[in-house]
């Protein structure tokens, strides 16, 4: 890990996702690339309707605060999550459509 994202893990880590993890959710960065911050949100908050606004008001906001010269925007990269394909999964194997 660059010394870049291990300064972005500690901020992570302090000022997101305690916030995050209250809620049932985490972070996890995709990558680093022309100050843009590519993250997954996972656990309940992956495809929660409000992760635009809580990658807005919470991720984004500390993450130019604390490391302007690192951060200047973050995105979010949609996923699913493993444990949202398993119950998919698992209603597709156990209900006869």
């Amino acid at each position: 890990m660059t010394e870049e994202l291990k300064r972005i893990e500690a901020v992570l880590d302090e000022k997101v996702r305690p916030a995050l993890r209250a809620h049932g959710g985490e972070i996890e960065i995709d990558h680093l690339e022309d100050g843009v911050l590519y993250v997954k949100l996972l656990g309940q908050c992956a495809g929660c309707p409000s992760a635009d606004l809580t990658n807005e008001t919470l991720v984004e906001a500390e993450l130019v605060k604390a490391l302007p010269e690192l951060v200047r925007k973050v995105s979010v990269t949609q996923t699913v999550s493993d444990e949202l394909w398993e119950q998919a999964k698992r209603l597709l194997r156990d209900h006869h459509l």
